[in-house]
């Protein structure tokens, strides 16, 4: 396997956040555990600061910034607050998801088609300070089609159906949806854009995706979070990559 064929994995650390702010306190420090992730092999750190602070906070983002050698993947929505904080941090890649205030985590992908207009004017300002702009998509060709034509080098296809289906025993499903995730992964390949994916993503689901090929980087956040509670965060993050690169190998 050459270095140009190694499947990325993203570490999220969101959910070391909650836990914090469940008691108000200052600890745990999302910052430590990027740190650990990042020594643990994790090729890069994703934080999603949402409107409503519910877990990663400003000031988090500024630690990151400063304390990271790997790549910070920002995760935002398309709004002119969280552009602005962006464009001062210019992190290495801006992920632009969907949020609505009432869901528990992101529950689809972001509309590109029906937004095309307003998302190009958005993300222009990104790609001018040079952030690699990625969007959060389901595996659907329309938006992919509208992704790639307002600019962006990434999209992140949205595994949660994949995932809930498998949870579920819904085997049927779990594979027509695994079907589409492969084919659109294809497609937008074709087309030169890069291909990420994630969402809900565990041991026992991470397998196929990380195998299809034209996936760069998965980017799994509360599963490893979860886990490390029972085995330690560097042994749950080492064990998620041992198994991509067994799929990949």
């Amino acid at each position: 396997m050459t270095a140009s064929d190694v499947l990325r994995l993203g570490v999220n650390i969101d959910h070391v956040a909650t836990v914090r702010n469940a008691r108000g306190s200052a600890y745990p420090d999302p910052v430590r555990a990027a740190l650990i992730a990042q020594d643990a092999g994790a090729n890069g750190i994703t934080a999603h600061l949402r409107e409503d602070r519910r877990h990663i906070s400003d000031k988090d983002i500024d630690g990151l910034m400063e304390a990271l050698s790997v790549p910070l993947n920002f995760e935002m929505a398309a709004t002119s607050e969280m552009q602005k904080i962006a464009l001062r941090h210019k992190p290495h890649a801006v992920c632009i998801v969907p949020e609505k205030r009432e869901e528990r985590t992101t529950e689809g992908g972001l509309e590109v088609a029906k937004e095309e207009n307003s998302l190009a004017h958005f993300i222009a300002p990104l790609l001018d300070a040079g952030c690699r702009v990625s969007i959060f998509i389901a595996a659907d060709k329309r938006q992919i089609d509208a992704a790639n034509r307002i600019g962006a080098h990434v999209i992140e296809l949205h595994t949660g159906a994949y995932c809930d289906f498998h949870a579920e025993g819904a085997f049927d499903k779990r594979d027509q949806e695994l079907k589409k995730l492969t084919e659109m992964a294809s497609y937008a390949h074709s087309l030169g854009l890069e291909v990420h994916a994630g969402h809900g993503l565990t041991y026992g689901t991470v397998a196929p995706i990380a195998a299809l090929p034209q996936v760069q980087e998965l980017n799994i956040g509360h599963f490893i979070i979860g886990e490390a509670i029972f085995r330690g965060l560097e042994p749950a993050i080492k064990e998620m990559r041992r198994l991509m690169d067994e799929a990949r190998g």
